[in-house]
């Protein structure tokens, strides 16, 4: 049933909606690393193409990992490589830096974002093919079920060896240009474009072919083995229920298709009934998230909703139903409340 006639919004707020509101409240109860805070943004955020590293998330499964990258040696790490291979080696700092290189632009995102969440970034990698590392030293693709990489800090995880072996997936060891931070892996990390955080492994010390299906520590504990990033957008500004002025207003944002890239963000300002299209900036890269901005027009002052989704470019539609981070990462639509004080 709708608010009555002198609601102070100018819309009818349905139950709908307020479950919507309250649902999406009710996802990070007890999880570790949700951000509600950023998902009702106030002020509203900055929204840039590029997540500087001081500025890109961080979320570890034990406080071991920060205590350990402390004191690393990058000239006594190692990192073995061994399992269904002819040649295992045992690569150091140069052997890693000697090896050809590519550059690309990716966005990362942790599983446990909600709706809205600030939890993904983007940031230029620099390192090196772990198709052509795993090549190099006679990899068995008959036998090679899985490939298993394993951290300094305990942590470890896999991913299918048919993933390992496409083009995009890298060892990196350059971020935004800069050496890799210890926050962030140094010295090397494992970057799989479209898959969640989970799956790219920070200080890696050891990857092993398997011939099986490995169960990482997430995995072990009920979460997803397959991480594919959901369909996720967020507007980034104005802020939720910040007050605006002026018969014209430029809503921005973000929109992530995971292993697909973006090819329209709608906006709603009537609970989802319509839609409307906003401008995509190009993305330097299809395996990012893309900027979006909007034009709006406030029909009259009040209080105003609007939702956010992204279609991808296989035509997948971003759901609105709402889901909880485990096992397989939160779905839902990001909402913000507009206070149009004249128009």
């Amino acid at each position: 049933m709708p608010f009555s006639n002198d609601s102070p919004f100018s819309f009818p707020l349905t139950r709908r909606a307020l479950f919507k509101l309250g649902g999406l409240a009710s996802l990070g109860l007890g999880l570790p690393g949700c951000d509600m805070g950023s998902m009702f943004a106030v002020p509203p955020r900055e929204t840039t193409y590029f997540t500087s590293n001081d500025k890109f998330y961080t979320v570890n499964f034990m406080d071991a990992s920060y205590n350990f990258t402390r004191d690393l040696d990058v000239e006594q790490w190692k990192m073995v490589v061994k399992g269904e291979v002819e040649r295992p080696v045992v690569m150091k700092w140069r052997d890693l830096l000697n090896r050809e290189s590519f550059d690309q632009a990716v966005t990362l995102m942790c599983i446990d974002t909600l709706p809205g969440g600030s939890s993904l970034g983007t940031a230029m990698w620099r390192g090196i093919s772990l198709k052509k590392l795993l090549q190099d030293i006679g990899v068995d693709e008959d036998t090679a079920r899985d490939v298993i990489f394993r951290a300094a800090d305990g942590y470890s995880d896999s991913i299918p060896f048919a993933r390992a072996m496409e083009d995009d997936v890298m060892l990196a060891y350059l971020m935004n240009g800069e050496k890799l931070p210890k926050d962030h892996g140094f010295p090397v990390r494992l970057i799989v474009p479209g898959l969640y955080g989970i799956k790219n492994v920070k200080w890696i010390t050891e990857i092993e072919v398997y011939n099986g299906d490995y169960l990482g520590y997430w995995q072990q504990k009920g979460w997803t083995d397959d991480g594919t990033i959901h369909v996720f957008s967020r507007i980034d500004s104005p802020g939720h229920y910040q007050s605006l002025q002026g018969l014209r207003q430029r809503l921005r944002g973000i929109a992530y298709g995971g292993p697909e890239s973006i090819s329209e963000v709608q906006l709603s300002f009537d609970q989802e009934k319509t839609w409307v299209s906003a401008e995509i900036e190009p993305p330097l890269s299809p395996l990012t998230w893309v900027i979006w901005n909007y034009d709006w027009s406030p029909p009259k002052p009040g209080k105003h909703m609007v939702f956010v989704r992204a279609i991808d470019t296989k035509g997948r539609i971003q759901t609105s139903e709402i889901t909880r981070p485990q096992p397989a990462g939160a779905t839902g639509l990001h909402s913000i409340i507009l206070d149009v004080l004249n128009a």
